[in-house]
């Protein structure tokens, strides 16, 4: 469950639009950055235990299910990254 603040949003750069474009980008930048950590350690010690390589890692083609699970959590993705957005259209919404 995502938790919403109460209250207007602060504006740091002088323009709300800015300020949100930042928003969306920093947790883009967040996301991005622990699963590259994360990713990488998984990978290293899959080859360190000699479980798989980074030659069979990236040859790998995923099945239609593993397909429908990833779109599936892309578009939770995407929400979660343009919930600045969407919280502007639902407040223009109830105006």
């Amino acid at each position: 469950m995502v938790k919403i603040a109460k209250g207007k949003r602060p504006v740091y750069l002088g323009n709300p639009q800015t300020d949100k474009l930042l928003a969306i980008v920093m947790a883009l930048a967040g996301e991005v950055s622990v699963l590259h950590e994360r990713l990488d350690t998984i990978e290293r010690l899959l080859e360190v235990k000699g479980i798989l390589s980074a030659t069979e890692i990236e040859a790998y083609e995923p099945d239609t299910t593993v397909t429908q699970e990833r779109e599936q959590w892309r578009a939770e993705y995407i929400a979660r990254v343009l919930r600045v957005l969407q919280e502007e259209l639902e407040t223009l919404n109830q105006s």
